[in-house]
């Protein structure tokens, strides 16, 4: 099937749509071409079945006209039509497939603007957070207890920043971020920042994570993580524990995030990656009070997949769920 042409400045999505377009009108080309070359290999069949020797020299019978064709000529122009018919076909598939995503494409563009003006619109906000928050740590005595948590929010504002940059990407089409992350100390980062949260409904997160450092932005690792912790902890129980484990398995690393709810209930499990999928809310503390758009967890395959590794669910039940991460390993695999 021949590629279809990149137009300058077309962003990958409208890259997609057109591509969309134009498998359906060769698909429908190719059936059209099948079934004309069936139906007039049936006519051609009946014509030299009506030319054999044993049938031309029947006598006519009364009120019938003979007529007598050309094999040649007849054959040269039953494949006229039907290459005239094929590419009429094709080119009408074309026109009307492209006119039949073209709404879909309107609302993902409607999407992609309101992503990019909120992510825009959110940086300025952001920066005067940020400059607070350093105020703030400029005016904490050295010795402060509570300078730690000054720290710790300053790094929270530096974390959205990078969200906010990402997303801002996402929505201009630019090229996705190259990078290197090391997996023990995005987890254990990951761990302490919902720590707090965790506590507050009796939820444990423990982390067992080696030194591996996997050739994946270390932005798109934390949020993949946070989007998967924060999961996890909607489905825990109070006195549950939220497991983030780490291995290296070939030249990938492993990582699953595990808790101990009821597992996944109301949707398929391989549907789960699915945007707006979401299946059963759960019944814990945290659960309860809160409602699923079906969208973190599909960002997580977004951002695996475009760091060449895949998300999965690797088991669920009544005695808990188990996502897994498969990551490349970055050239050397160890994180220092």
């Amino acid at each position: 099937m021949p590629a279809t042409r990149i137009e300058p400045g077309e962003l990958p999505d409208e890259r997609a749509y057109r591509r969309s377009a134009s498998q359906i009108g060769w698909q429908v080309m190719a059936v059209c071409a099948g079934l004309v070359v069936i139906g007039g290999g049936v006519i051609l069949a009946f014509v030299f079945w009506q030319t054999t020797p044993w049938e031309a020299n029947q006598p006519p019978q009364p009120g019938e006209i003979e007529v007598r064709l050309d094999p040649g000529e007849l054959v040269l122009a039953v494949v006229l039509l039907a290459t005239g018919a094929v590419l009429s076909a094709g080119f009408a598939a074309r026109m009307i497939a492209r006119r039949a995503v073209q709404p879909l494409d309107e609302a993902f563009q409607l999407q992609r603007r309101f992503v990019a003006d909120a992510s825009h619109e959110l940086r300025t906000p952001l920066a005067v957070l940020g400059a607070r928050a350093q105020q703030l740590a400029a005016m904490t005595p050295d010795g402060d207890p509570r300078g730690a948590i000054v720290a710790e929010l300053r790094q929270d504002v530096r974390n959205l920043a990078v969200v906010m940059d990402d997303m801002l990407d996402a929505a201009t089409g630019a090229a996705a971020a190259r990078g290197r992350a090391a997996l023990d100390g995005v987890a254990g980062e990951v761990a302490r920042d919902l720590a707090t949260v965790a506590e507050e409904f009796g939820v444990a997160i423990a982390v067992a994570a080696p030194p591996l450092a996997v050739a994946m932005p270390e932005s798109a690792l934390r949020r993949c993580l946070v989007a998967l912790v924060d999961n996890a902890l909607d489905h825990s129980p109070a006195g549950g524990t939220v497991r983030i484990e780490a291995e290296r398995r070939g030249g990938s690393a492993v990582v699953t995030v595990s808790d101990e709810g009821p597992g996944i209930r109301g949707v398929a499990p391989e549907r789960v990656f699915d945007r707006f999928a979401h299946g059963t809310p759960p019944r814990t503390p945290r659960g309860r009070g809160r409602t699923g758009r079906g969208i973190g967890l599909a960002l997580v395959r977004e951002l695996c997949e475009a760091s060449g590794g895949e998300a999965r669910v690797a088991s669920t039940g009544p005695d808990g769920t188990r996502f897994e991460l498969s990551l490349p390993l970055a050239a050397d695999g160890a994180s220092r």
